[in-house]
């Protein structure tokens, strides 16, 4: 499906995260009804440089119906080998390449990467322009930017036509400043004036952190999508629940029981993608967030490391509720 077809009514997509969105998030949130989810960043100097790992981040699992894939660098021509490559081992299952300029991290903007980009629209415009010819037809190719580099500086809604214009389908903004990384609010008038600034579909990111926001957003806002991120850390119901709320129903609440039922079968999907089970123990801390015992459980989280460890931890969690 094209963006343009799917994006004719509002959606809800699953964002990008570094260390988070690995196959087992992204399948566990598209059973949530995510309607689409992106992988973690990938690294085109990776690809160019035939990394099993870099490679590891974009292969799909056979039980996901799509993926976006998120690609980061700062070289052209490495974009353009990344994206050839991608279509053609992705296949069926490549639903669009996002072009990461919005990252604040500093490992990445001193290379020039992420929101560094927004400081040189002209390599940026390079950039997409790269990343479609060797996309091909077939593929959209969107962008994803912050609202500048710098408080007081917003760079949005030009830059984000200098995107359109070479040849992006649609630009996705975080209502942040790169130099705030995640501090404070996300300004969403700024996000309105890159929709005043574009014919483009505009996908709204930063602070969807319940599902009464994001269905608000949609509601009043211009924007065709919403990015869910953080929002997701222990609730894969975000997404359903928001549609509950768009269609006038009162959200459901989620019990104790029932997050820590989510939480075993989000490990269990760590075992059966093939996923390092270290990674549990974030999704410990964020499942059993407010629930009794919740320090004394996240300590012992950190220990566990094979499934019986983490059974046994949320079968005491579970007593602690009965």
């Amino acid at each position: 499906m094209r963006l343009a077809e799917r994006l004719a009514s509002p959606k809800i997509f699953l964002a990008p995260m570094a260390g988070v969105t690995d196959a087992a998030y992204r399948i566990l949130m598209r059973e949530h009804g995510a309607d689409l989810a992106y992988t973690e960043m990938v690294s085109v100097a990776g690809i160019h440089y035939r990394s099993d790992k870099t490679w590891e981040l974009v292969f799909p699992h056979e039980d996901e119906p799509e993926i976006a894939v998120q690609l980061f660098g700062s070289v052209p021509d490495q974009f353009e080998e990344a994206a050839a490559k991608v279509v053609e081992r992705v296949g069926e299952k490549l639903a669009l390449i996002d072009i990461n300029m919005a990252c604040p991290v500093p490992k990445v903007v001193r290379k020039g990467e992420g929101s560094a980009l927004m400081d040189d629209p002209g390599r940026a415009a390079d950039i997409v322009r790269a990343t479609k010819r060797g996309a091909g037809d077939g593929v959209d190719v969107t962008v994803k930017i912050r609202r500048g580099r710098t408080v007081g500086t917003e760079l949005a809604p030009g830059f984000a036509k200098a995107m359109e214009d070479a040849g992006a389908a649609a630009v996705a903004v975080h209502g942040r400043f790169a130099s705030e990384f995640y501090r404070g609010t996300s300004d969403w008038s700024s996000v309105e004036r890159v929709a005043d600034a574009v014919s483009i579909p505009v996908i709204g990111s930063g602070d969807m952190l319940d599902a009464s926001t994001v269905a608000r957003v949609l509601e009043e806002g211009r924007v065709k999508a919403v990015m869910v991120a953080r929002g997701s850390y222990g609730n894969p119901w975000i997404f359903e629940d928001s549609r509950t709320i768009l269609a006038g129903a009162p959200q459901v609440e989620h019990d104790g029981l029932e997050r820590l039922d989510a939480l075993e079968e989000h490990i269990r999907l760590l075992i059966s993608t093939g996923a390092h089970l270290a990674r549990a123990r974030s999704l410990v801390g964020w499942y059993l967030k407010g629930m009794p015992h919740a320090s004394e459980l996240r300590g012992k989280g950190m220990s566990c490391s094979t499934l019986d460890d983490y059974l046994e931890l949320i079968g005491f969690a579970r007593e602690q509720l009965r």
